[in-house]
């Protein structure tokens, strides 16, 4: 077998995307040689490594071993890429970094900032994500790191605190639900709601809660930062959930109120989670560190 490090890491993007197309533009490679790529493996294998249909793609049992024995391989590649950099300029590592919504908009830009500043050799893989998916996708091997909320058992990883939030309700100040102190998520599904876009974990989780109360989102509008969500609420086109620090911030200069979430789920713990600290590349390492210094 003849396959190098690009197409493991090719093969690789593909299964977790779902889609060759979608694999072949996260590695910014076209579609058509992606595909020969992969017929290529399955080629010199004798076995086909994915079942092809109309909605996407799914490794065969084949495949689902070569995923295996791709990630082992690319994280050792990665482990020696970090461990060699010290001794030689120029030399690039990656960090693959998954996180909630909330950590992701509230709490990584300014440390991944001075992050990066300091390391110009890194680079960082940041992708959005629910906190069970991300535990079982570290578990796996297919991050470095991830940051969740503590709510999620990661008993099978290293964790390591980093910060405290708590979701609260903004509704804008002339709202009926403005006179209330606090309240539950499932007393406000009546009420119509500006939300982030589907593919955020966050909204995604949300749905999830209000489908156990045997109801849905009544969403009017979906959009890309929770800023955004808190300037709607205040132009009355709905109430919406988003991070007390956010609610915080945004009210000193929008016309909006914070109601208190009477919900368990709402307290948010972010923990650092990993599978093994020591196993991590040198760079890997140090992200870890300086969030841990930063918490």
């Amino acid at each position: 077998m003849r396959f190098d490090l690009s197409d493991l890491r090719l093969f690789l993007s593909v299964v977790e995307a779902g889609s060759i197309t979608r694999g072949a533009e996260r590695l910014h490679l076209a579609v058509a040689a992606a595909s020969t790529r992969i017929r290529n493996m399955e080629a010199t294998l004798g076995t086909p490594l994915l079942h092809r249909e109309r909605q996407g793609v799914q490794p065969t049992p084949a495949g689902r071993t070569l995923v295996h024995h791709a990630r082992l391989l690319l994280q050792q590649a990665e482990r020696m890429h970090g461990d060699l950099t010290q001794y030689a300029e120029g030399i690039k590592g990656q960090v693959r970094l998954l996180s909630n919504t909330n950590a992701l908009t509230e709490f990584l830009p300014e440390p991944l900032s001075d992050f990066l500043a300091s390391h110009p050799q890194v680079n960082i893989d940041l992708e959005e994500r629910l906190s069970d998916e991300i535990v079982g996708l570290i578990a796996e091997g297919v991050a470095d790191l991830g940051i969740v909320a503590a709510t999620v058992d990661a008993s099978a990883l290293e964790t390591y605190p980093f910060r405290k939030d708590r979701f609260v309700l903004v509704v804008a100040r002339d709202h009926p639900l403005a006179r209330r102190s606090k309240i539950g998520f499932s007393q406000v599904l009546q009420y119509d709601f500006v939300g982030l876009e589907r593919s955020s974990a966050l909204q995604r989780f949300l749905a999830d809660k209000a489908a156990r109360s045997g109801r849905s989102l009544r969403l009017r509008v979906q959009l890309r930062s929770f800023d955004s969500v808190c300037r709607l609420v205040e132009c009355h086109v709905g109430i919406g959930i988003v991070p007390e620090t956010t609610a915080r911030r945004v009210a000193r200069t929008m016309a909006i109120k914070r109601v208190a979430l009477t919900d368990a789920w709402a307290e948010r713990e972010l923990t650092i989670c990993i599978r093994s600290l020591a196993a991590l590349p040198a760079y890997a390492r140090e992200l870890v560190q300086h969030l841990r210094a930063d918490a």
